[in-house]
């Protein structure tokens, strides 16, 4: 008999979600799966959702009314990198691993792709939060590399991965990333870079036909 998944609301985080957030981390593995210390304080954690960016999303996801996950997409800065947004994100412990997580990261990532049009997702991660991994994996996150003794956890450093995520299909200028057109087709002279090719070969053939 198939397990029944639990009807799963996202929404924006308000300040009255304070007091859920601190159940959240308060937890065993949500806590050691974030930065967070011991202790969460509600008032922290209003000053927090009240100061967001603009451009900050802050999600959580309810399940009977009852807020049992949160996920934030932050804008990682401006320039030449305001295409790049880091995510963050965290589950109650006793709904990790029913369909959460997925809910939350499927909201971030319509939101990320279809609206604010970020071009590269990152994030960090303990290298031994196996379920965290697999769940980015499945949303096209890759590990690009590893960050040595990076945090302070119960009384030892420890690693963690670096995993980012680039939206597929094109490059941050917008092209397709296999340089066809926008239907799939490939380049024509029309584009831009076969005129120069033909102009060369024009001008090399008069060459040997003048001497």
């Amino acid at each position: 008999m198939a397990v029944r998944r639990p009807q799963i609301t996202i929404r924006r985080a308000t300040i009255d979600d304070a007091e859920a957030f601190c159940v959240i981390f308060a937890q065993p593995r949500a806590m050691a799966g974030t930065l967070q210390l011991p202790f969460p304080s509600a008032e922290l954690w209003r000053k927090r959702i009240a100061d967001l960016l603009p451009d900050d999303i802050l999600l959580v996801a309810e399940v009977g009314g009852e807020v049992v996950g949160n996920a934030g997409l932050h804008a990682n800065g401006r320039g030449r990198r305001r295409h790049v947004a880091n995510v963050g994100m965290s589950v109650h412990d006793d709904w990790q691993g029913r369909g959460v997580g997925t809910a939350l990261l499927a909201a971030l990532i319509d939101v990320a792709d279809n609206w604010l049009n970020y071009h590269r997702l990152r994030l960090e991660v303990y290298t031994d939060n196996a379920a965290a991994i697999a769940l980015y994996r499945k949303f096209g996150f890759e590990v690009e590399g590893t960050l040595r003794e990076d945090a302070f956890r119960d009384g030892r450093y420890v690693d963690a991965f670096m995993m980012g995520r680039l939206r597929p299909g094109t490059q941050a200028s917008g092209e397709p990333a296999n340089a066809t057109g926008a239907k799939g087709t490939k380049r024509t002279a029309s584009d831009g870079e076969a005129p120069q090719v033909h102009r060369k070969a024009t001008k090399t053939a008069r060459k040997r036909r003048s001497s």
